[in-house]
């Protein structure tokens, strides 16, 4: 009986992968955002994802007047942590910004990539939910590049899981600690309203 070799197995497997996560990628949502200076590069990006047939839903600005790119990026990061969105990208001129203002959002992972290796090892070791571009330094071209290697690159977990978990601990013990300071502060306003009441008898 005849067997295919180990070459023709992978390669199979291979194709197998690939157009399972092609199909993935169809039923992908992605929530984009960014501030004035990457409104061009938005309508670019948001061209090249509408030809992969993903769904992309854009949280502003429509046009290149001046803007807080905080405003955006919350916006943006926020759907993403309530998982109403898979992923996210984002844009501002450096993509400093943005990325800081995403990673204020707990349960989000935003990283700045410059090339396609930052693509791929921002999905492979981060898990990462939100990309962010530079409007200024990633050319339309450069963009989609990176754009597909990140949308097509697997987590990897294990020791990166390991890692991302110590992550989540820390925001989890910032919650309780933010949490226990609303509760302290409704109690104190409760007491102060008692305190109004008893000294006007």
């Amino acid at each position: 009986m005849y067997l295919p070799d180990s070459t023709v197995f992978y390669h199979r497997r291979k194709i197998l992968d690939k157009t399972k996560l092609l199909s993935t990628l169809c039923y992908m949502n992605i929530a984009i955002g960014s501030d004035h200076r990457g409104v061009e590069l938005k309508k670019s990006i948001k061209k090249f994802l509408k030809s992969k047939k993903i769904k992309v839903q854009d949280f502003g600005p429509d046009n290149a007047k001046s803007c807080d790119y905080p405003d955006f990026g919350f916006k943006v990061a926020q759907e993403v942590a309530k998982k109403n969105f898979e992923r996210g990208i984002l844009i501002c001129n450096s993509g400093i910004g943005m990325s800081i203002v995403a990673n204020k959002v707990t349960g989000i992972r935003a990283a700045l990539c410059l090339n396609e290796k930052f693509a791929e090892s921002s999905r492979q070791h981060n898990d990462a939910n939100i990309l962010v571009l530079s409007a200024e330094f990633v050319p339309e071209e450069l963009a989609s590049k990176i754009i597909d290697v990140w949308l097509n690159t697997k987590f990897e977990g294990e020791r990166h899981q390991l890692r991302l978990d110590k992550i989540k601990s820390w925001e989890d013990r910032w919650i309780e600690k933010e949490q226990y300071k609303q509760e302290l502060k409704r109690w104190q306003q409760e007491a102060r309203k008692w305190q109004s009441k008893a000294w006007r008898r």
